[in-house]
C-alpha cells in the first residue's frame, strides 16, 4: 500500500481531538501541546488532503461535512492502532484475539473446550463479549463472531459451524394435560422458531408465545419450573433430559431453525490468532458431528 497519501500521525491525533473537543486550546492541554503547534498540525493535515475540515467562528470549531466523515474515520483508526498497541503490551509474544460469541453457545458449548485451545496456543490471548445480533465489523474491534441463523452477514467472511436440531421439551408434569393446550416459551431473538416447528410436525402454526425471554437460560429454568413448552438446542438440554428435569414432548420431530457460523470482517481473515481459532474450532465441530 502507497504511504504517499498517509498523513503523519500527529496531524491526525491533533485533528481527532479538536474534532471532538470543538476548540484548539482544549485539544493543546489533552495532546500536552501548544495551541500553536495543534493549529499548524490541522493546517498541515487541511494542506494534505486539499480541503477545509472546519469553519472557524472565532475560538470555536465546527466541522465541515467532509471533515465529519474523515473525522470518524480517522477516529476508527486510532482506536484500532490504541488497541493493537494494547494488546502487544499484554502479549508481546502472541497475539490477541477478540471474539463476539452468543451467550448460551459460549457459557455451554464453547467455553468447556476452550482449555485445549488455551494449550495449544499458549500465545493467544482470547477477549470474548456476548453478542446476540450481526454488528458492523468496523470499528468494533471484534476479530470474528459467532453467528446463529443464514449465511447473511454482510460484508464478512463466513463459515458453517453445523446446523442447530431444536427439540420441544417440558417438565414431566406438564404431560398429564393436553400437549396441544401446553403455553409455549419463546426465544425473542429467534420469533420464527415455532412456527417453524409445527411445519416440521405437519401442524398449523398456533398463536403467540405465553412468554419470551431473551436467553436459553431464562427458557431453560422457566420450563424446569413447568412454565410451558420449550424449543431448545439439543446440547443445552441433552444434561436436563437425561436428569429427567425435562422431557421431550411425545410423537414430536426435531426441527432446524438455523445454523452456527464463525464470521470475520472480509480483510481479516489471514489474522493468524483468527485462523488459528478458526481451523481448531472448525475440528471441534467435526468431532461434534
Amino acid at each position: 500500500m502507497s504511504r504517499r497519501f498517509a498523513p503523519p500521525i500527529s496531524c491526525l491525533t491533533a485533528f481527532e481531538a479538536v474534532a471532538r473537543l470543538g476548540a484548539v486550546t482544549e485539544a493543546a492541554y489533552e495532546l500536552d501541546l501548544t495551541q500553536s503547534a495543534v493549529s499548524r498540525q490541522i493546517q498541515k493535515l487541511e494542506a494534505l488532503v486539499g480541503t477545509s475540515l472546519f469553519h472557524r467562528d472565532r475560538k470555536r470549531l465546527t466541522l465541515t461535512e467532509p471533515g465529519a466523515r474523515y473525522a470518524e474515520e480517522v477516529r476508527i483508526a486510532l482506536s484500532q492502532i490504541t488497541n493493537a498497541t494494547i494488546a502487544l503490551q499484554a502479549n508481546p509474544d502472541g497475539g490477541a484475539l477478540n471474539l463476539a460469541i452468543l451467550p448460551s453457545f459460549g457459557t455451554h458449548w464453547l467455553a468447556p473446550r476452550l482449555p485445549g485451545f488455551m494449550q495449544d496456543h499458549p500465545g493467544i490471548t482470547l477477549n470474548m463479549s456476548t453478542r446476540t445480533a450481526p454488528f458492523a465489523f468496523p470499528g468494533s474491534g471484534f476479530h470474528g463472531a459467532i453467528h446463529f441463523g443464514q449465511q447473511d452477514w454482510p460484508g464478512a467472511g463466513v463459515v458453517k459451524l453445523w446446523d442447530e436440531v431444536a427439540l420441544a421439551v417440558a417438565a414431566p408434569e406438564l404431560l398429564s394435560q393436553d400437549t396441544a393446550d401446553l403455553p409455549r416459551l419463546a426465544l425473542e431473538t429467534r420469533p420464527d422458531a415455532w412456527a417453524q416447528w409445527a411445519a416440521a410436525q405437519g401442524e398449523a402454526p398456533r398463536g403467540k408465545p405465553a412468554m419470551v425471554v431473551d436467553q436459553f437460560a431464562t427458557m431453560l429454568r422457566a420450563a424446569q419450573a413447568g412454565l410451558g413448552v420449550a424449543l431448545m438446542p439439543d446440547y443445552l438440554v441433552d444434561q436436563a433430559l437425561s436428569q429427567g428435569s425435562l422431557v421431550r414432548l411425545p410423537g414430536t420431530k426435531p426441527v432446524s431453525t438455523g445454523a452456527y457460523y464463525l464470521v470475520w470482517p472480509e480483510a481479516g481473515g489471514d489474522y493468524p490468532a483468527l485462523a488459528a481459532f478458526r481451523e481448531w474450532l472448525l475440528l471441534q465441530c467435526a468431532q461434534r458431528l
